[in-house]
């Protein structure tokens, strides 16, 4: 057995029916050419073969008796091929709204707690000719950077695929679940272990808070106090709310070597220019419904704990909290303050990261947690209380290769990720063979017509492209200036009109230039 950290188990404790924890993706698969077979068996083979390679398929959780601590993970040892990997068809005509639409339903249902936290669905239909595949996992066993390696399992370099070399035998333990006396020492072990780290951390973490409230950050306006570098409180807006759960999606495809390339002309980081091109989406889709606070909304922004090469199947990540400058008319001077304000919380971040715990005591956090977060949730709090962040925004970064699955050709991987109670708005980005997958997931409730965000960034972004052509190249002390950003960019499309928020569709959407076959 293994002890879900305090982290991993977070996601399970404030998961509510409205608030599923699960994270996922959408991609979009080019048969071979003349294909004849049912690719959903040949899915269903080729991950049947592959289980071992990830234990994320294989284990399950054992809960302790009367929620005194957290989880276990043990070894499922009858996992139901056919449970967990499922085919859809749409009906006609087989569109790409349709599809979003489709997965954000099926992003909406909770993942069963009995078995293995994961479900594919194979999607055929598309008027395309193409097929899909939609995962989904817990998020308790998985975060980001693991999740591309479990993308290392089950997907291959060549159309051919790989040779997989099958597990080996194990003696089976005949039970569907553990003892209960053989849970209470697991949790009594685990729970002094949790202890034992946060007592010896606490000299060092008191060192590093002191040094950080007495000398402060340098900035290029000089020292600031922790005060003055974050807001501690961010302006409300239509996505602080309550959520139910119901799901709207969308995704959107930019250029990677044309977001690069405004990187370096800006002297920005790519993540800035992400956060760029979402704020600037932001303050026109609010704009529109005249809800654009006088005051920037503000990001919370993943950070990972990894070390190089650690590729464990758990969470690894803290958080840190961005501007996003929406208070900022002109896009690049709006760029720049994020990066401000990115840079800040980096150098925050990085102090502390040798001392944030991925794992804690947990002596009766189901029962707590799980407590707060219905109460959270229902009593409509989150609606009056000034909320920490207006939206989520995370970056990871993917394959800079093209993949396959079972055979068929990967064109696009969006990331689907989490809306949560005061958060209706997660906007997630992965990096894929010369893409930036766009991943927009939100209660449909709050954010009904999230298409016209996607749209915007799209327009944002080239808008940056038009603007990095009139700008001269930023310099740092001992570099030459970047070499001009090469611009794909045609004039931009008129904006979206503006319409009642009842309206969830009506226009085209925008394509970016690097969109291919497959995008939604």
């Amino acid at each position: 057995m293994k002890h879900l950290s305090g982290v991993d188990a977070t996601f399970l404790h404030f998961e509510t029916t409205e608030m599923p924890m699960h994270v996922g993706s959408l991609n979009v698969l080019d048969l071979p050419e003349g294909y004849q077979g049912d690719f959903y068996e040949d899915a269903k083979a080729c991950l049947a073969a592959r289980l071992h390679l990830a234990n994320v398929f294989t284990r399950k959780l054992a809960l302790m008796p009367f929620d005194m601590s957290n989880p276990v993970w043990v070894e499922d040892e009858d996992i139901d091929i056919d449970y967990h990997v499922r085919h859809i068809t749409l009906p006609q005509p087989g569109t790409n709204r349709q599809l979003q639409q489709y997965v954000a339903r099926l992003h909406s249902t909770l993942l069963d707690r009995s078995r293995p936290m994961w479900e594919f669905f194979i999607i055929d239909g598309l008027k395309s000719g193409q097929v899909a595949l939609y995962t989904k996992m817990h998020h308790a066993g998985i975060d980001g950077q693991a999740g591309i390696e479990v993308g290392k399992a089950i997907f291959d370099i060549a159309p051919t695929g790989r040779v997989v070399k099958p597990p080996r035998p194990r003696a089976r333990r005949s039970s569907y679940q553990l003892g209960v006396a053989e849970l209470y020492g697991a949790a009594l072990r685990n729970t002094a272990a949790q202890y034992v780290k946060v007592v010896k951390l606490l000299p060092a973490l008191g060192r590093a808070a002191r040094g950080l409230a007495q000398r402060g950050e340098a900035t290029p306006q000089g020292p600031r106090s922790l005060g003055r570098r974050f807001n501690l409180l961010a302006p409300r807006t239509p996505f602080n709310v309550s959520i139910t759960n119901q799901r709207s999606f969308a995704g959107r495809t930019i250029s990677l070597a044309e977001t690069k390339g405004l990187a370096r002309h800006f002297g920005v980081s790519l993540n800035d220019v992400v956060m760029g091109t979402i704020s600037g989406a932001l303050r026109r889709y609010l704009a529109d419904s005249n809800e654009l606070p006088a005051k920037s909304l503000v990001a919370g922004v993943p950070v990972s704990l990894r070390e190089a090469g650690d590729s464990t199947a758990n969470n690894q990540v803290t958080g840190m909290i961005v501007s996003l400058a929406s208070d900022v008319a002109d896009p690049v001077e709006r760029l720049r303050q994020i990066a401000l304000s990115s840079n800040t919380s980096k150098s925050v971040v990085n102090r502390f990261k040798p001392l944030i715990l991925d794992d804690f005591p947990s002596f009766a956090a189901p029962w707590f947690m799980s407590g707060m977060a219905s109460l959270v949730g229902r009593s409509g709090l989150v609606n009056v209380l000034p909320p920490m962040i207006n939206v989520a925004i995370s970056n990871v970064q993917g394959a800079p290769f093209p993949m396959y699955f079972a055979g068929a050709l990967v064109t696009c991987n969006y990331p689907v990720s989490i809306a949560a109670h005061g958060t209706a708005l997660n906007v997630t980005v992965q990096s894929y063979n010369g893409r930036m997958d766009y991943g927009l997931i939100a209660c449909r409730r709050a954010v009904p017509d999230i298409i016209e965000i996607g749209d915007y960034m799209l327009l944002e972004h080239r808008l940056l492209m038009e603007r990095a052509l009139e700008t001269p190249p930023a310099v740092k002390a001992g570099e030459v200036a970047a070499a001009p950003v090469k611009s794909t960019a045609v004039k931009p499309p008129p904006a979206p009109k503006k319409k009642s928020r009842a309206l969830t569709s009506g226009h085209p959407p925008l394509r970016a230039k690097a969109s291919r076959r497959g995008q939604t």
